[in-house]
């Protein structure tokens, strides 16, 4: 399966990053730029926070031109912006994401997930997520798109091109032990972990309470890594009202440390198969 918004998100962040530096390199300032476009204060700092949804490729050749981009760094900038304004299907659900945490996730190449209490949307059945949205307090039209919007998310997983994502997932006892639907909703989505856990570009490991605390975090995290090299990893933190962007890399790696620590601690992945077999059994 391909997508044919696969790298917009990424694109549209490493553009931001590289206007920044010609600009620096330049030696303007943003407003200093706006002035010399006749654009409105702040539209340059918009662009270099990535506040932008879709860049006009006028504006883009009006700053190659002011910081004189030539040869392949101005083609680069080009095919970054052409890349960055192809509309991606999480466009349509704006009542859903708040921000470009599908997009994200649609680009990345590992995808690292720590749920303490519920299982990752990436990995829920539709009766999964019937009940758990079920708990909000949204309109019954708010949950059936977001409900649609989890099971588009869960596409990338399918990708046959190569751009399938490797997926680590650390989740917890508690969060498979909870009664909601039936018995045979149950048991469906710990065989439906089972046979994803199987799978070779997928970790899942368990938390079990005879371990004792969880070790490592105690958040909802994603962490998201990049095709490439220099592309900065990025972590997205869950709370129960929305899902906020961890920007400062300092913090960024103190998440992903943790993950590490929390992944380490967890039941190995082949254990784990054994336990959610297991657990599927007593439920039949």
């Amino acid at each position: 399966m391909s997508d044919d918004a696969y790298g917009a998100t990424v694109a549209k962040r490493r553009l931001s990053r590289r206007l920044t530096e010609f600009r620096i390199k330049a030696g303007y300032t943003a407003n200093h730029v706006c002035e010399i476009l006749n654009w409105g204060r702040g539209k340059v700092g918009r662009f270099e926070a990535n506040q932008w949804k879709r860049p006009e490729m006028s504006d883009i050749r009006d700053l190659i031109r002011i910081y004189r981009v030539a040869g392949a760094d101005r083609a680069e900038i080009e095919d970054l912006a052409v890349r960055s304004r192809v509309r991606p299907w999480w466009r349509e659900y704006g009542e859903v994401f708040g921000n470009e945490f599908p997009g994200y996730e649609n680009d990345a190449a590992s995808i690292r997930v720590y749920m303490p209490l519920l299982l990752p949307g990436l990995l829920q059945t539709p009766a999964y997520m019937e009940a758990q949205l079920k708990t909000g307090p949204r309109s019954s039209a708010w949950r059936r798109k977001a409900a649609d919007a989890r099971l588009r998310r869960q596409e990338i997983l399918a990708r046959t091109d190569g751009s399938a994502p490797r997926l680590s997932v650390v989740i917890t006892e508690a969060s498979l032990l909870y009664r909601w639907g039936g018995r045979e909703d149950r048991r469906g989505q710990i065989e439906h972990l089972v046979a994803m856990s199987r799978r070779p570009d997928v970790d899942l490991r368990i938390q079990r309470f005879d371990d004792g605390p969880p070790a490592g975090i105690y958040s909802m995290v994603n962490i998201f890594g990049f095709p490439d090299d220099d592309e900065p990893p990025l972590v997205f933190v869950k709370t129960d009202y929305c899902v906020d962007e961890v920007s400062k890399p300092e913090s960024a790696r103190g998440y992903i440390e943790s993950f590490e620590r929390a992944s380490d601690a967890a039941v190995e992945p082949a254990d784990t198969t054994l336990y959610l077999e297991k657990l599927a059994r007593r439920m039949g």
